[in-house]
């Protein structure tokens, strides 16, 4: 294992890969490493973990690669700066590589993920900058799942989540790579797949299954996501109102959430001022916004009283930390231009045409 990338070797095959995962120092890395170990198929020429803990040493996650991927695995630092930024420092560690498969530290390759992933790279067409992953997040089957567990479960359906995501190497030098501004695990894959696409790249959808399974959260998680609402602000800002449509994103409640809040500031603002008749008017649609928005969690949960109340309080917390985040966007990226248009790479052309077909299971 090595702390520094080795040069680059111009003898890689047209679908040679490189696995590129950005860590915490989570015990889930174990498990997706042993289970990318154990997968079929032709094995990555490079693996890169990048270690995105502030102050943590080159070496930290050594400990969790199996043998068998030891003599392919570099670790490098990422500098804590998010995801984005580590996927960054991962993808240009592995040089020279053709192909940069980004996975989570949270996720679990099938079984024959190797074999499915040299199929989906062999079936890529000349001007394929990436391709998709199916994505699989098991829910309790013995009753209905919680709010968090539902969140998760969204990733299942997410166009472009680099939870399993293949990209062209020369698709990411020709936009630059992920937007280091995304500090969170949130919409910097959508930016990155709409500048691929908008530089004449197309994204291609996969077979190979990934497993993303949800992972424990405490009570008041869903009011820290809220913190997405500014990134919502720089993808608008980078790539117009319709990007949306165009990631094939949920629109959310923020204008929902921009309501309920505006009531109770103004509910505040008339007791203040003596005006009870107001005050009461606007406590009550304040009243009647958060109910509604509490129902529409709890009903589709498990209903235990746990459930109950962290849907409760969190449905009285999270429109104004979303109203409050989408402002701090709108102040941060104020000045932010759209997006810069690159002109497409030029991926080498294969010496030969594959011709692979998937066996029936």
């Amino acid at each position: 294992m090595t702390e520094a990338a080795p040069p680059v070797d111009t003898a890689y095959a047209d679908d040679a890969y490189a696995v590129v995962i950005p860590t915490l120092g989570r015990p889930s890395l174990a498990v997706c490493l042993r289970a990318l170990a154990r997968s079929g198929g032709p094995r990555p020429v490079r693996v890169v973990l990048v270690d995105d803990r502030p102050g943590a040493p080159a070496d930290a996650p050594a400990e969790a690669v199996p043998e068998v991927l030891r003599p392919l695995t570099t670790v490098v630092r990422g500098g804590a700066r998010g995801p984005a930024a580590a996927r960054n420092a991962g993808w240009r560690a592995a040089a020279g590589v053709p192909w940069v498969v980004f996975l989570d530290d949270d996720v679990v390759p099938s079984p024959s993920w190797g074999e499915d992933l040299a199929l989906d790279l062999a079936g890529a067409a000349y001007r394929t900058g990436a391709v998709t992953a199916r994505i699989d997040v098991p829910l309790p089957p013995d009753r209905r799942p919680t709010d968090w567990e539902r969140n998760t479960a969204g990733l299942a359906t997410a166009r472009w989540i680099t939870a399993d995501m293949a990209y062209r190497r020369a698709a990411l030098e020709a936009v630059g790579g992920f937007d280091e501004r995304f500090r969170r695990a949130f919409r910097e894959d959508a930016d990155l797949a709409l500048r691929v696409i908008a530089a004449g790249w197309a994204v291609a959808a996969g077979h190979r299954r990934t497993t993303h399974p949800v992972r424990p959260a405490d009570r008041w998680v869903s009011v820290r996501l809220q913190a997405g609402n500014a990134d919502d602000v720089l993808m608008t800002r980078l790539h117009g109102r319709t990007w949306w449509r165009r990631a094939g994103a949920p629109r959310g409640r923020l204008p929902r959430h921009a309501v309920v809040t505006g009531a109770a500031v103004t509910a505040l603002a008339c007791a203040a001022a003596g005006r009870r008749r107001a005050a009461g008017a606007c406590a009550g649609l304040w009243l009647a916004g958060t109910a509604e928005f509490a129902l529409a969690r709890i009903l589709p949960g498990p209903r235990t009283r746990d459930e109950i109340a962290t849907m409760a309080l969190t449905s009285v917390a999270i429109p104004p930390a979303a109203v409050w985040h989408w402002l701090r966007g709108q102040a941060v990226h104020r000045h932010t231009p759209p997006a810069t248009a690159h002109e497409p790479g030029e991926p080498p052309r294969p010496s030969r045409a594959p011709d692979r077909e998937r066996v029936p299971s």
